[in-house]
C-alpha cells in the first residue's frame, strides 16, 4: 500500500508540473485578454497528436518536442488575428467563439487522425529506484523539463524587454499604448505563447497518456480549477495550484477511484473560494 500511495503521489507531482505549464498558458491569455478560452484543452490535445505524428514522420521525439511549440505559437497568432480579435470586446462572444473552435479542433483531428486512441513509446526507457520504488525515467524527465520550461517562462517575463511589455499591457493597456507599446502585437504574441505552452505540455505528455481527439476534455476543467484557486490572472498562483491539485488527486486516487479524486479537487476549490473569493494567492502583483 505504501508503494502504491508513493507512486500515485509522484505521478501527481509529475502531472502537476505538466498541467501547470498548460494552465499557465490559460492564465496568461486570461490575464492579458480577459478571454475564457474554452479551446485551451484542445490545444493540449493538438500537442499530443502533433508530438506523435511528428515523431513518426521525423523519427525523432526530440525534434518533435522542438517543432510542436513553434507550430503552436504560429497557430496561436493566426487564431488571435482571425478568430479572437473580432470578438474580443464582447466576453460572451469569445466564449461562444472558443467553444466553436474547440468543436472544430476535435472533429478536425477525429476526421484526419482517426477516432482510435493510440499510445506513444517513451523516448527514454527503463526505471530507476526512487524512494524505494522503481519509477519510469521518462516521467522524471518530463517533470524536470516542465519545471525548466516554467522557470524559463518566468525568467523571460521578468528579464526581457518583450516580457516587460507583456506585463505592462496586462497591468494597464491604456498607459502602455500611450508609451508607444504595440498593444495589438503584444496581444497576438501573448495568445501565441499561451497556445504554444499548451501544445508543448501535450508533446511532453504524449508518451505517458493516451493520444486521441478527446484528450483535452479532462484537462480543461483541471486547468480552470488551477487558475481559479491560484487567483485569476496570478501566474505564480496558477502554477502552485496546479501542482497542489494534481498531488491531491494522486493521493486520493490511491484510496478510492478517480471520480472521487476529482470531487475532492472541486471541494477544495469551493472551500478555497469561500475563504478567499479571489483565489488563494490573490494580492500578488499581476
Amino acid at each position: 500500500m505504501r508503494e502504491v500511495v508513493l507512486a500515485l503521489a509522484i505521478n501527481g507531482l509529475v502531472w502537476g508540473l505538466i498541467i501547470a505549464l498548460i494552465a499557465l498558458g490559460l492564465s496568461v491569455i486570461f490575464g492579458l485578454l480577459d478571454i475564457i478560452n474554452v479551446a485551451h484543452g484542445d490545444f493540449f490535445m493538438l500537442g499530443t497528436v502533433g508530438g506523435l505524428v511528428l515523431t513518426t514522420l521525423t523519427g525523432s521525439f526530440w525534434l518533435a518536442l522542438v517543432l510542436v511549440p513553434v507550430i503552436g505559437f504560429v497557430i496561436g497568432i493566426v487564431l488571435e488575428r482571425v478568430v479572437i480579435r473580432p470578438t474580443i470586446r464582447q466576453a460572451s462572444l469569445t466564449i461562444v467563439t472558443t467553444f466553436g473552435l474547440s468543436m472544430m479542433l476535435e472533429e478536425g483531428v477525429r476526421a484526419t487522425y482517426g477516432p482510435q486512441p493510440r499510445r506513444m513509446e517513451a523516448p527514454i526507457g527503463g526505471t530507476i529506484p526512487l524512494f524505494g520504488i522503481d519509477y519510469d525515467i521518462y516521467r522524471i524527465f518530463a517533470a524536470a523539463f516542465a519545471a525548466l520550461c516554467l522557470a524559463l517562462f518566468f525568467l523571460f517575463l521578468n528579464r526581457t524587454k518583450l516580457g516587460t511589455w507583456i506585463r505592462a499591457v496586462r497591468h494597464d493597456p491604456e498607459t502602455a499604448t500611450s508609451l508607444g507599446i504595440p498593444v495589438a502585437r503584444i496581444c497576438a504574441i501573448t495568445f501565441g505563447l499561451g497556445t504554444a505552452m499548451a501544445l508543448l505540455g501535450g508533446a511532453i505528455a504524449a508518451p505517458i497518456t493516451t493520444v486521441e481527439f478527446r484528450t483535452g476534455v479532462d484537462i480543461l476543467p483541471f486547468c480552470f480549477m488551477a487558475v481559479i484557486i491560484g487567483g485569476l490572472g496570478n501566474l505564480q498562483g496558477t502554477v502552485a495550484a496546479a501542482v497542489l491539485l494534481s498531488v491531491l488527486e494522486g493521493l486520493v486516487t490511491s484510496f478510492t477511484d478517480p471520480t472521487i479524486a476529482r470531487i475532492a479537487s472541486l471541494a477544495l476549490m469551493s472551500a478555497a473560494l469561500l475563504v478567499r473569493p479571489h483565489g488563494l494567492f490573490a494580492g500578488a502583483t499581476r
